[in-house]
């Protein structure tokens, strides 16, 4: 049986890493610190960690993981922005989760933007107090609006069925389309002129960065509304809260944030908060930040611990690994 390192352990993750993980030939030892250059020698005797996308996994990690022994990387996430590719390469195996929860983060997705149009959260706040007026509540109806769709792979796909359910027009926009559902495929100009929502379901790449710029902005649609579930470095933040100030934006949908490996998935309720756009976007009633939990569902642990521990069982078998994440290759959009 073959012993794994498994950092950044919250509760949820061991539910069905436990479950499951004999089956596969594997023992889990669970740190609840995060892997970076400091903490990759607690890895000490194990062929193979597990990380999640708080985990830095830069040169200096990696060459401490390998000084310690470790061969092999399996992300407990489709996401890789945090893993130093290039510098890996020859030196640590990368595997990761491609799609493990595209129907619950497209969920979370309509769930905001329900949230945000009928303004649920504020009438929740309000209720509590025993204030029932309706002042400020107005939205409006989805059918008929158009929503724009950036990034078309299994989870892009997943919220354009959700919302052609509401009766959206759908314009979509991705460098590989995937036709066959009625959708118009734009370009990223057209797509923010012409759309009431607009929704990013891609990857974090050198292209992808600060897609939502000023210049995006500048050009959408007053009162747009805009989602995130995918990267908070895909938006600018400060270009955000501008055009949030200035009516431009009349709400935001958050459930990533680019500095979020700060304070997602952890309890800072009794430190002080430095980061002033954090703060800010918290701040403001129009805006919904959630803490990252868009894969968040029982179905969605389930199939991350068994695509896991599956990359590893392969890996150590000296099977192919179907999930292996190379250098010279960019993730498809999520």
């Amino acid at each position: 049986m073959e012993t794994v390192a498994f950092f950044d352990t919250k509760s949820y993750d061991k539910v069905w890493f436990d479950r499951l993980k004999h089956r596969h030939g594997i023992d889990l030892k669970y740190y609840d610190n995060r892997l970076n250059r400091d903490t990759a020698i607690m890895a000490s005797g194990c062929r193979a960690v597990v990380a999640f996308v708080t985990d830095q996994i830069d040169a200096p990690t990696i060459d401490m993981l390998r000084r310690v022994g470790v061969e092999a990387v399996s992300l407990r996430s489709a996401g890789y922005n945090h893993v130093d590719l290039r510098y890996a390469e020859g030196k640590l195996r990368i595997f990761r989760v491609p799609a493990y929860a595209p129907n619950a983060v497209a969920e979370h997705a309509m769930a905001l933007l329900l949230c945000l149009n009928r303004k649920v959260h504020r009438a929740y706040n309000r209720v509590r107090e025993y204030n029932f007026s309706l002042k400020g509540l107005i939205g409006f109806d989805l059918k008929g609006k158009t929503v724009g769709v950036v990034g078309t792979g299994k989870i892009g796909l997943a919220f354009i069925d959700i919302c052609l359910g509401f009766g959206m027009k759908v314009l979509a926009c991705d460098p590989q389309p995937a036709w066959g559902r009625g959708v118009e495929y734009v370009s990223f100009p057209d797509l923010c002129r012409r759309s009431d929502v607009i929704s990013l379901h891609c990857p974090l790449t050198r292209d992808s960065y600060h897609l939502i710029s000023r210049h995006a902005l500048r050009i959408m649609k007053e009162g747009v509304v805009i989602l995130n579930t995918s990267r908070g470095a895909l938006i600018d933040a400060e270009a955000l809260l501008d055009a949030i100030k200035h009516g431009k934006v009349s709400a935001a949908g958050l459930d990533v944030y680019e500095e979020e490996s700060d304070f997602f998935y952890e309890d800072v309720s009794e430190n002080v908060i430095r980061d002033d756009k954090l703060k800010l976007l918290l701040a403001t009633p129009n805006v919904l930040v959630t803490s990252h939990q868009g894969f968040l569902t029982d179905e969605a642990l389930r199939e991350i611990a068994a695509v896991t521990l599956q990359n590893l069982a392969d890996y150590f078998a000296g099977r192919a690994v179907e999930n292996e994440v190379f250098a010279q290759g960019r993730a498809k959009a999520l």
